[in-house]
C-alpha cells in the first residue's frame, strides 16, 4: 500500500507564510523575535520575519529525523546552542514546517518557558497525532509531506556515500 504523500510546493509555500502571517496579526500577537527551528523552518522563519515586519530572527538547531519516517528516539538540539538571554521577556514566535509528532516543538517550548513574556508556534503543517496543537497552522494533514527544499536529493553526500 503506498503511503499516502502531500506535495508542497515553492508557490503554496509562499501563500502558506504569508496566509500565517495573516493569522498572527489578525490575533493581535506582536511577536519581538521569531525562533526558527532548523532546518525546515528556517524557510518559514525567514518569510514570517518580512511579512510581519520582525528583524530579530534566532535558529535552534535540533534533529529528530534522519530519513523518510525515520527517527531518533527524542529530538536533540544541536550546538551552537541558544543563548536564553537573547530570549528573556520577549514574545517569541517560534516557526517550523512540521508539527508531525510535536516532540520537536515540545522541546524548543521547554527550552524557552521561564525565560519568554510568551511563546507561540506557526507550523504551515500539523498532524494529528502531533502532542503539540500549534498557534498557527496553514494547513492539517495525515500524509507524508513532500518540501521543495528537501525533496531531492542532496548534491553532496557529507556522510561518505556517493555524491547524487
Amino acid at each position: 500500500m503506498a503511503t499516502e504523500r502531500e506535495t508542497l510546493t515553492y508557490e503554496d509555500f509562499g501563500r502558506a507564510a504569508r496566509e500565517l502571517a495573516q493569522q498572527v496579526a489578525d490575533d493581535g500577537f506582536e511577536p519581538d523575535l521569531i525562533l526558527s527551528i532548523a532546518r525546515g523552518g528556517l524557510f518559514l522563519g525567514g518569510a514570517l520575519g518580512y511579512a510581519l515586519d520582525v528583524k530579530n530572527l534566532f535558529v535552534m538547531n535540533v534533529e529528530f529525523y534522519t530519513g523518510v519516517d525515520e527517527r531518533l528516539e527524542l529530538p536533540v538540539v544541536l550546538p551552537p546552542t541558544l543563548d536564553v538571554v537573547d530570549l528573556t521577556g520577549a514574545n517569541v514566535l517560534v516557526a517550523d514546517d512540521v508539527a508531525d509528532t510535536g516532540k520537536t516543538l515540545e522541546l524548543v517550548r521547554d527550552f524557552c518557558t521561564g525565560y519568554v513574556a510568551e511563546v507561540r508556534s506557526a507550523v504551515v503543517y500539523e498532524k494529528p497525532r502531533s502532542a503539540v496543537r500549534c498557534d498557527y497552522v496553514w494547513k492539517r494533514t495525515d500524509a507524508w509531506i513532500d518540501f521543495p527544499w528537501s525533496n531531492l536529493p542532496p548534491v553532496v553526500d557529507r556522510r561518505g556515500g556517493p555524491a547524487h
